[in-house]
C-alpha cells in the first residue's frame, strides 16, 4: 500500500527543433517509473512524473526551476529532476537546483564544464565532451583514415569547447588539423569556408554545431565538389533534420551521446516501451530510462528523498541497469563513458557497428 506520492520532474525540450530528443527521454523515464510503481514505488510511495517543456531555452529552464521551488514551499515531496538536454538551459537552472538541495540527472548534456563548477548534486549518464572529442578524433584517424581534418566549430560555448577538444585530440593522434575555423552560430552561407577547406587539402571535416548548421555546411561543401567525409557533433543528432529534398546530409557521420534502442535493447523492452509510452523508442529513450533507474537506486541506497543524501549514495554505489552498471566520479561524470557513431542513410540516423 502506498503512503503517498513522490514527484520526479522531467525538464526537457518537448517542443521545437529538439523535441524528439526530449520526448524520447521523457518516454524512457515513464517506462522506468511504470516498472518502479509496479514493484511498490520508491520507499513505499508511488512515483509521479511531471513533465516540463524547457524548449531548450535558458529562460524557460529558469522558470521551471522557480516553479519547482514554489512546489517545495507548498510541501511537495520531490525525488529529483531529470533534465536538461540543452547545455545553456542546464547551466541556467543548476544553481537553483543546487540551492534547493535537489538531485539533477541529465540524460544528454555533454558540455564538459557542466560538472566542473563544484556542484554536489548533478550527474550525467552520457559522456562529456572530452570523451566525445577523443572518440571522434579516433574515429576520424583510425576508421576514416583521415590525416588532414578541417575542424570547424560554431562560436557558442559548446561549439567552441568541443572543436578545441577535437583539435587537441587529433594532435594527440599525430594528425594536427589542416585548418581550425570558428563560424557564426546560425550561419547559413559556408561557400567561402568550403573553398578554404578545399584549398587546405583536407581529407575530412569535423563540425561542432547543430543539424541545421550542418545541413548548410554540407550543402556548401557539395556545391564546391568536396566529397570527403564529414563528422558532425552530437548537436547534429538532436534534431530530425537529416537532409532536404536533395538528400544533402546523406552519408553524414554524427557522434551521439545515446545508443540506438534497436541495437542495445531486448525486443521485450522495446515492446513494453511501445505499450507504456504509445510510441516507438527514440534517440534518448535509453538515456531517460537509465537516468530514472540511477535516481531510484540513489533513493533506495540513501533510504531517503533528501537530495544531498541521494547524491552521496549515487556517488558511492551507482546503479545496476539492464544496459550495464553506472558508476560516477566525484563530480558526477559517468565513469567508463562512451559515444556512438551514426550515419545518415536514406534520410535516417543509423548506428554503425
Amino acid at each position: 500500500m502506498h503512503s503517498g506520492e513522490v514527484i520526479v520532474y522531467v525538464a526537457v525540450p518537448l517542443s521545437g527543433e529538439w523535441a524528439e530528443a526530449g520526448q524520447s527521454a521523457l518516454g524512457g523515464v515513464r517506462l522506468a517509473v511504470e516498472e518502479i510503481n509496479r514493484e511498490g514505488g520508491l520507499l513505499g510511495r508511488r512515483v509521479v512524473v511531471r513533465a516540463k517543456d524547457d524548449r531548450s531555452d535558458s529562460d524557460a529552464a529558469l522558470a521551471i526551476a522557480r516553479e519547482i521551488g514554489q512546489a517545495i514551499d507548498r510541501g511537495e515531496r520531490i525525488a529529483g529532476i531529470i533534465g536538461h538536454i540543452d547545455a545553456d538551459a542546464a547551466m541556467s537552472a543548476i544553481p537553483f537546483y543546487e540551492e534547493m538541495g535537489l538531485v539533477l540527472i541529465t540524460p544528454g548534456t555533454g558540455m564538459r564544464s557542466l560538472t566542473h563548477f563544484g556542484y554536489s548534486s548533478i550527474f550525467r549518464i552520457n559522456a562529456n565532451d572530452s570523451v566525445q572529442a577523443a572518440h571522434s578524433a579516433r574515429f576520424l584517424v583510425e576508421q576514416i583514415e583521415a590525416g588532414r581534418v578541417a575542424v570547424i566549430g560554431v562560436n557558442s560555448e559548446c561549439g567552441r569547447e568541443l572543436a578545441n577538444l577535437v583539435a587537441d585530440s587529433l594532435r594527440g593522434f599525430g594528425a594536427p588539423p589542416a585548418i581550425h575555423v570558428e563560424v557564426e552560430e546560425g550561419q547559413r552561407d559556408y561557400s567561402e569556408l568550403a573553398m578554404q577547406i578545399r584549398e587546405a587539402e583536407a581529407d575530412a571535416v569535423y563540425f561542432a554545431g547543430s543539424a541545421r548548421e550542418a545541413f548548410y555546411l554540407v550543402s556548401s561543401l557539395k556545391a564546391a565538389t568536396f566529397r570527403e567525409p564529414v563528422l558532425a557533433s552530437d548537436g547534429a543528432f538532436l534534431s530530425p533534420v537529416t537532409g532536404g529534398e536533395d538528400g544533402s546530409l546523406e552519408g553524414l557521420y554524427v557522434s551521439a551521446l545515446a545508443p540506438s534502442p534497436e541495437r542495445v535493447a531486448e525486443i521485450d523492452w522495446i515492446e513494453t516501451y511501445r505499450v507504456v509510452v504509445r510510441r516507438d523508442p527514440g534517440p534518448f529513450s535509453i538515456n531517460g530510462y537509465v537516468a530514472m533507474q540511477v535516481l531510484a537506486a540513489g533513493v533506495r541506497a540513501a533510504n531517503s528523498f533528501k537530495g544531498r543524501a541521494v547524491a552521496q549514495a549515487i556517488r558511492e554505489t551507482g546503479a545496476e541497469t539492464p544496459f550495464g552498471p553506472k558508476r560516477f566520479s566525484a563530480n558526477g561524470d559517468w565513469l567508463d563513458s562512451r559515444i556512438w557513431i551514426y550515419r545518415v542513410e536514406e534520410g535516417e540516423f543509423r548506428q554503425l557497428e
